[in-house]
């Protein structure tokens, strides 16, 4: 039976359709992830699965006696209680028996005959785990980036991240029986997002998910629901299956009808031409066929994709081998030292991402590489004719008061109303949009413009501060492609494993105050990361053994990867074949053998079996992952 299911859910604002018949229903332990583009709806859909928002029609049906846990996206928590306390309130029944329980223990040590009645309350509490939770409340606070110094703070004067990781903390301190959870890793360090898919996965009871990080979403979920156009369709597997079969499933569904209409226009074709004979056997001819067509299960065609941002960074230049020098930087805030000594030579061409903790001073290191703060000491020096663009991950570069085209116009006079209005289509901004004021929009439409206005100055040397905060994983996939194809040099900070382990050639790491580089770039960065959930250290040496592993896996991994592939180039030559000679069919029949009865019957019956041969192909393509 399912423990939560949801049957033709629409939402509607005024005219806007949001959601359009959704439906779907999950089993006890299945754990599911809801993508699409932001403004899809994936918000509203778990507002109306955990009871928050009304849908406009449809059912939700949760199965009696469960209890329903979420995480809005950027919640926070705020009270006068220290985190600790705030975080002892969610075993506020097991806090009270503990009280009960020193008080029977007192009274036994006043009189011997209550021993047995203090014994009985110790068993008892033992069982609702009274001897469990307090250390159980203390490991997520320190995985999820709270340290014994932050246990004693007032929740209220928490940032605005860390309360959301509190709430986070509080919500799996509770577990519900479904546990929804809207963009889990926002705030989180790579550290916490480790341990948190890991503590999923071992979580046993319904968890739904929303999130743009692709890594987080392979590692934890087992099946995926899209939303996109409004409407909902549900795939088996991880993120990566899902994308596969989206792709298979897609170009399956336009093959079919493409096919069908080819047959259409054909019958229509014999249909017409019957009539022209107009004899009575003609007209009778005629008329079964359009029976026929009348009784024709139309397939849909495919509902075009949401519309992508377009994303190319021109270059400025060559520049000379060595991009960037950093010579034995350090910087500290309030007492707090931030990073010491800090060197590093940045090459012609380099990839490198900076990651770490929270808080400790990634952003800091970037804004003095671009010149923005200065350091305690130390120097950070450009090499021959480097052109730097920085990317800001708060988005603050921004006129005040402006609007979205002022901002382009304020930035870049010399160019024209139309390259501007050009530009900003490019990313999304069309017709009335490009007069939002700035100070409206989203972070998604901020993080846009902000990229916007990065692209439009030509560079050979990036330097980027979380560049896919904000943006859905569409925006994330272009993002990627332009940089992977940017002849300059890159510098990122970034907890998106799955951009990093897609673009990064070189990793340094945060350990205190010491950065080091990681060896084997992202490989080594996730070995580290994985195998110490709370803390990792930058110079964790891989083990050899582990490498020679790794290695052979992955040499298996290719050479079943090249089988796959040979026969998909063979599955796709038959499927050419077969559709030039539906094609030429389909021409011969409306042309030399069009008045030719027997020629026709053959004709049919061919085509009937190269497209049944044509299904076939299509299926076998469907069950090869790698496609």
């Amino acid at each position: 039976m399912p423990v939560v299911s949801c049957d033709g859910i629409s939402l509607s604002y005024g005219t806007a359709e949001i959601l359009k018949s959704v439906s779907f229903s999950l089993n006890e332990g299945e754990r599911l992830g809801i993508v699409g583009i932001n403004g899809a709806g994936k918000t509203s859909l778990v507002s109306i699965l955990s009871g928050g928002v009304l849908p406009s029609s449809g059912t939700v049906s949760v199965q009696r006696g469960s209890t329903v846990g979420i995480l809005h996206q950027n919640a926070v928590v705020d009270s006068e209680r220290t985190v600790l306390e705030e975080a002892y309130s969610v075993f506020a029944s097991l806090t009270e028996e503990e009280k009960q329980v020193e008080a029977l223990r007192l009274e036994a040590e006043r009189d011997e005959t209550q021993v047995q009645k203090y014994v009985t309350a110790m068993e008892e509490f033992g069982r609702h785990g009274g001897y469990e939770f307090r250390g159980r409340v203390k490991g997520i606070l320190r995985h999820l980036g709270f340290g014994e110094k932050d246990w004693e703070r007032r929740v209220n004067t928490l940032s605005g991240g860390q309360k959301t990781r509190l709430a986070l903390s509080l919500l799996l301190m509770s577990a519900p029986d479904i546990l929804i959870l809207d963009e889990p890793t926002n705030h989180l360090d790579v550290s916490a997002m480790f341990w948190l898919e890991s503590t999923l996965k071992k979580y046993g009871k319904t968890v739904i998910v929303i999130s743009h990080d692709r890594y987080f979403l392979d590692a934890v979920c087992g099946s995926i629901f899209e939303l996109e156009n409004g409407r909902g369709k549900l795939y088996r597997g991880n993120y990566s299956d899902y994308r596969r079969q989206k792709s298979v499933d897609r170009e399956i569904q336009l093959r079919h009808y493409e096919n069908q209409q080819r047959e259409i226009k054909r019958q229509e074709a014999y249909i017409e031409q019957q009539r022209r004979w107009n004899r009575e056997r003609n007209i009778i001819a005629a008329e079964s066929r359009q029976k026929l067509l009348d009784r024709m299960v139309l397939e849909e065609k495919p509902e075009n994709l949401p519309r992508a941002i377009k994303l190319f960074f021109p270059l400025s230049g060559e520049s000379g081998n060595d991009v960037l020098t950093v010579s034995k930087l350090s910087k500290s805030y309030g007492g707090k030292m931030l990073f010491r000594n800090f060197s590093l030579l940045l090459k012609k061409h380099d990839r490198l991402f900076v990651t770490g903790p929270n808080g400790c001073g990634k952003s800091t290191l970037l804004k003095i590489i671009a010149g923005m703060e200065c350091a305690d000491s130390g120097f950070s020096v450009l090499g021959a004719n480097v052109t730097m663009g920085y990317y800001d991950q708060e988005n603050r570069n921004f006129t005040a008061g402006g609007t979205v085209i002022d901002e382009l116009r304020n930035t870049y006079p010399a160019m024209t109303e139309t390259d501007v209005r050009s530009a900003l289509a490019l990313f999304n901004f069309r017709g009335d949009d490009v007069f939002k004021p700035v100070s409206v929009l989203s972070g998604g439409e901020r993080a846009r413009l902000t990229v916007c206005k990065l692209v439009l100055k030509k560079t050979n040397l990036l330097v980027l501060d979380e560049p896919t905060n904000h943006l859905d994983i569409q925006s994330r996939e272009v993002l990627e492609n332009a940089l992977g194809e940017y002849h300059g040099s890159v510098i990122a900070v970034s907890h998106d494993r799955y951009f990093m382990k897609k673009l990064a050639t070189r990793v340094v790491a945060f350990d205190g105050d010491v950065i080091s580089e990681l060896q084997g770039g992202f490989d080594g960065f996730a070995d580290a990361a994985d195998s110490q959930p709370a803390t990792y250290r930058p110079d964790a040496a891989e083990k050899v053994s582990a490498g020679k592993s790794r290695w052979e896996d992955a040499k298996k991994e290719r050479s079943e990867q090249r089988r796959t592939e040979r026969r998909i180039r063979s599955l796709q030559a038959e499927i050419e074949e077969t559709e030039q000679l539906i094609g030429n069919l389909n021409d011969e029949a409306q042309g030399d053998a069009a008045f030719d009865h027997v020629r026709l019957s053959e004709i049919s019956g061919i085509i009937e079996k190269a497209e049944s041969r044509l299904l076939e192909l299509y299926e076998e393509i469907d069950n090869l992952d790698a496609f």
